[in-house]
């Protein structure tokens, strides 16, 4: 289902204030876009970068890294800042997508990759195997390549709350198990607007996500990332900081919620540059050890910053 279709009641709204000039960024690097764009339709594959039309992919495809998209475009989640198509996906995995993105890395030189994916609920291990395959197909193309994972929270399948706790962790250890550089997950937003922004998702299973990540494999750095100007004030944000670093997690991105369209959520503000400044002092005094904050920061933005 085209979320243009389902979300209509965000069509008559308009942000409150126009987009101010440090948002207005110029694409750049046409031939470089050009280049990445041709290849990855030319693989069948799918990339976060254009899925999500990021400022910055430019930028990352001339610095060796891209976000590949695993388990097809559509997502089982309906969250409403999402450009990603919503709606039920092929049941049919394609046993060939790991090796197209392994090829796709060789033939763009990229030193850093990022694996992230659709929610695919409709999936028993909730597409955990879809990481761990790609990342074994990458390596044996070239065992230094840099590989970090983006991942959905792998919840749900069952009511039951120690069943699907349970599960979420079984999930999780087969990510781990490929040993990624990184392991992200985002909360998005702060707690009290978790119902409105990422329907299906829940700040409570996404903290304990990155909790588990860290029992689990303490040696991997864990991250999460906050888009802001949906409405938060700014001492939640704080909160949610304290709140990522009770589960140990080490490093977090801010970035400008910009809407895709008319028909997804309505942004609130826009937070200056000036604030996000402010936002990677607190963070990085809260204990962070990286922290990438700024307007047109996403949550792969400089990944690769972190293994050198």
């Amino acid at each position: 289902m085209s979320i243009g279709r389902k979300e209509t009641r965000y069509s008559h709204i308009l942000p409150s204030e126009k987009l101010p000039l440090w948002l207005r960024r110029s694409i750049g690097r046409v031939s470089e876009l050009e280049r990445v764009d041709s290849l990855v339709k030319e693989s069948r594959l799918h990339t976060i970068c254009e899925e999500g039309r990021c400022p910055n992919r430019a930028e990352c495809y001339s610095a060796g890294t891209a976000t590949f998209l695993l388990g097809g475009s559509i997502c089982t989640r309906s969250c409403a800042f999402c450009q990603v198509e919503k709606g039920t996906p092929p049941q049919k995995i394609d046993p060939l997508e790991a090796e197209r993105v392994a090829k796709a890395v060789i033939k763009l030189g990229l030193r850093y990759v990022v694996l992230t994916s659709v929610a695919r609920d409709d999936l028993q291990d909730h597409g955990a195997s879809l990481f761990t395959s790609t990342i074994a197909a990458i390596r044996r193309s070239n065992p230094l390549i840099a590989i970090e994972v983006l991942t959905p929270d792998f919840w749900g399948g069952t009511s039951d709350f120690f069943m699907a706790t349970r599960k979420q962790k079984e999930r999780l250890k087969i990510v781990l198990s490929a040993k990624p550089v990184c392991f992200n997950h985002n909360l998005e937003t702060v707690q009290r607007l978790q119902g409105e922004v990422r329907r299906g998702a829940t700040y409570e299973h996404s903290l304990s996500l990155l909790k588990y990540a860290k029992e689990i494999a303490p040696q991997i750095p864990t991250k999460s990332g906050l888009m802001l100007g949906l409405g938060e004030e700014f001492e939640e944000v704080i909160q949610t900081l304290k709140d990522l670093r009770e589960v140990d997690c080490q490093r977090v991105t801010f970035g400008q919620y910009l809407r895709p369209s008319l028909a997804h959520i309505p942004v609130y503000r826009y937070w200056t540059p000036d604030e996000f400044s402010s936002l990677r002092e607190i963070a990085i005094q809260l204990g962070f050890s990286k922290v990438s904050s700024g307007p047109l920061v996403r949550s792969s933005y400089h990944a690769e910053y972190g293994e050198k």
